[in-house]
């Protein structure tokens, strides 16, 4: 480029589309709407762009199409290893979209995640809803007034992508049934998470299918010191295996376990669920591995359909299965 009083000329969409051998019209809906185009043509256009130092003008962009080139992803504890995969499996395909994204964190409370969302309507084209705390009614009110996915939440006539955990849960118990066990508990995640309604409910019927007697504990938020204090109740129980709502609650059983010289799985067997840090505890826990980063992607997509104007409804389903590791053996005799 040639050189300006400012040091180099500032790069333009029509050198861009000059240099991409495209119109500038193709340059215009690659950053606000590459879901019209080619992926090799986005990828060229992109490609020619930031080599260019191209950068397309935000406001103008959203006074000539009516978007702001933004989505929103609200999860309800950034800091729970869940959800960093998703979001960076998200931003990722917002990137190859052409999108932004903001990040918030609902803080596990429901109130606070659906006012998040209200924000978030003045500044993003929509807004993807991650294990959504918020009740049913509130989620309603939202969509109607901006375009929303949610992620693990089953809720009619809202696009949605669902984890289903339950037939990883219920194998989960015929491994533990088939070691010989025959008491068992379960902890309970967030009383709120529509995922733990869909686990317990697994375990409660693979129970009975294999005349295992389930305790349940009461409902905790899903972190590593509610696990460690379960421990103590878990014991008392008399049990001889537990199933943790997720990863972050089994970690911090099998190390509240650990406090007390329970051996697992010599004297107590463990399982969990979603496969984030499983693979990293010892002994490396048996869990069900639930695809998180195909979610994140799955929401985007379904987000860049809708506001493609694809209005009919869209659920994506993605399976989960049980990883046997090291915390179940037989029953101790």
């Amino acid at each position: 480029m040639a050189p300006s009083r400012g040091g180099f000329e500032r790069a333009t969409i029509r050198r861009v589309a000059a240099v991409a051998g495209v119109s500038p019209s193709t340059v215009s809906r690659t950053f606000s709407h590459p879901h019209l185009l080619r992926p090799s043509t986005v990828e060229r256009v992109s490609s020619v762009a930031a080599e260019l130092g191209y950068v397309p003008d935000g406001s103008a962009q959203a006074l000539t199409t009516g978007r702001r080139g933004v989505i929103g992803l609200v999860v309800p504890d950034i800091a729970n290893a869940f959800f960093p995969p998703l979001i960076r499996a998200a931003q990722t395909a917002a990137e190859r979209a052409g999108l932004s994204t903001i990040i918030g964190d609902g803080n596990e409370d429901g109130t606070k995640e659906a006012a998040m969302v209200s924000r978030l309507r003045g500044q993003t084209d929509g807004v993807i809803l991650a294990s959504s705390r918020a009740p049913e009614a509130v989620l309603r009110s939202l969509h109607e007034v901006t375009r929303l996915v949610l992620v693990n939440r089953d809720l009619a006539g809202v696009p949605r992508v669902l984890i289903d955990s339950a037939p990883g849960m219920r194998a989960c118990v015929g491994l533990l049934a088939g070691l010989g066990h025959t008491r068992i508990a379960y902890v309970n995640g967030p009383a709120t998470s529509w995922s733990n309604g869909e686990r317990l409910a697994a375990i409660e019927d693979a129970c009975r299918e294999h005349d295992i007697v389930l305790t349940t504990l009461q409902a905790r938020l899903p972190d590593h010191r509610g696990g460690r204090a379960a421990a103590a109740e878990v014991l008392e129980l008399g049990v001889t295996a537990a199933i943790a709502f997720d990863d972050v609650l089994g970690q911090g059983l099998l190390a509240g376990l650990a406090e007390r010289g329970v051996r697992v799985p010599e004297q107590f067997s463990l399982t969990a669920c979603d496969d984030t840090v499983s693979a990293t505890t010892y002994p490396p826990m048996t869990t069900v591995g639930c695809p998180v980063r195909e979610a994140g992607e799955a929401a985007v997509e379904l987000l860049v359909e809708a506001l493609g104007g694809v209005d009919e409804e869209r659920v994506r389903r993605l399976p989960a299965d049980m990883v046997v590791r090291g915390t179940t053996g037989p029953v101790p005799a």
